[in-house]
């Protein structure tokens, strides 16, 4: 779990994730950035006191960093450390509310999947399309970055290097299809990255794993609610297009 400054989030993600079954068994790692100016201070210190005191699940650590990685850095670094260890993770930041299912959706489909190479990782968000399957699952081309799980295998593909990605992108024709049939400008924001107008770490996960023609599990409902899209992130607008009314009971 990452977390930053926002300390009403932080307790609602927690509070949520205490709902799931498997909560107990689990080992939690919470990876606490430092403050990046002044004026984040206060709320980091609410953050790290509230979350020295978490309780109900198997374990609990939390390393705080002494200086500001940033999200992007934050979360390659950390994933890369729990991976190294156990071979896999399930990830979180401390903006998403999981449904009661999802730690068991998440540690059956890292079970199930272990060994299929053609799958690189599971998410718990869906967008909120009408998808008429008869299954409670499908697969994507690609990776995402809302709750999601990978093995180390998978991780071992992420490439940092946002302009060898693109390089990549524009020798093999693929913009199109990676910008989901021009539906929306993943190839932009790929290029912003490399221009470092934005920090993001997803958006070269999701092109490793394109670009290596990788797949990713998702569920027909949404078992993530991202409740930061209200302006409180550092890196997040508002929008209230991505979430359905409701998490999955499933």
């Amino acid at each position: 779990l990452f977390v930053y400054n926002r300390p009403t989030h932080t307790k609602k993600t927690v509070a949520a994730l205490l709902k799931n079954k498997f909560a107990s068994d689990s080992d939690l790692f919470i990876y606490s950035d430092a403050p990046k100016k002044s004026e984040a201070e206060k709320d980091v210190s609410e953050v790290r006191q509230y979350i020295s005191q978490i309780q109900g699940f198997k374990s609990v650590k939390v390393i705080e960093r002494e200086k500001n990685l940033g999200l992007a850095t934050s979360i390659i670094q950390g994933v890369t450390e729990v991976v190294n260890i156990y071979g896999r993770v399930i990830v979180l930041e401390d903006d998403l509310v999981t449904a009661p299912s999802f730690l068991s959706y998440m540690n059956t489909a890292l079970k199930l999947y272990q060994q299929d190479d053609a799958v690189i990782s599971v998410h718990g968000y869906v967008y909120p399309a009408n998808i008429n399957l008869v299954q409670n699952t499908f697969f994507l081309k690609g990776a995402d970055c809302w709750g999601w799980a990978t093995w180390k295998r998978g991780w071992d593909l992420f490439e940092t290097d946002g302009s060898k990605l693109l390089q990549q992108l524009h020798a093999q024709e693929l913009t199109t299809e990676f910008d989901f049939d021009n539906s929306y400008p993943y190839t932009q924001m790929l290029i912003d990255q490399i221009n470092k107008k934005n920090d993001s770490w997803a958006i070269r996960w999701y092109a490793s794993a394109f670009l290596e023609n990788k797949y990713t599990l998702y569920p027909t409902k949404t078992l993530v609610k991202n409740i930061g899209l209200d302006m409180s992130g550092t890196h997040s607008g508002i929008d209230a297009t991505l979430n359905d009314s409701s998490l999955s009971a499933e």
